[in-house]
């Protein structure tokens, strides 16, 4: 199953549950891992706290504080080596076990799509496997 976002800015970290769940529920698979994935080298999948929406804002002041723009061989071809180096620090994809159709995520924890190259149509690919 494929998901496409939408992001509106530069940088931005969205919250992927409501999609997921939604898919989850259609595939009728109650045990099992579900595998979330974004093909891009400028995009990445982690899973954080979704309670306080300044720890996104945290995360992406401390990439930008740790990978410099502008100061890399590849920003001679696009201006966006730092989104690579980010997005393959933080990787393109998690896996969430699945229990009675519920996602095993702890109480404040969700997968997020995190731009660092928007605003961009993103693909996410999600498979759930039992």
């Amino acid at each position: 199953m494929q998901i496409k976002i939408q992001t509106t800015k530069k940088q931005e970290m969205i919250d992927l549950t409501n999609k997921i769940e939604e898919i989850l529920k259609r595939s009728k698979i109650k045990n099992g891992l579900l595998n979330i994935y974004t093909p891009h080298s400028t995009a990445a999948i982690i899973i954080n706290e979704n309670h306080d929406p300044n720890i996104c804002k945290d995360i992406l002041s401390s990439l930008n504080k740790l990978i410099p723009e502008r100061v890399w061989l590849h920003d001679r071809i696009d201006n966006n080596a730092a989104a690579h180096i980010k997005a393959s620090i933080l990787g393109p994809s998690e896996n969430i076990p699945m229990i009675e159709g519920e996602l095993q995520l702890g109480t404040w924890q969700s997968p997020m799509l995190v731009e660092l190259d928007g605003p961009k149509e993103r693909t996410i690919i999600i498979t759930v496997t039992d």
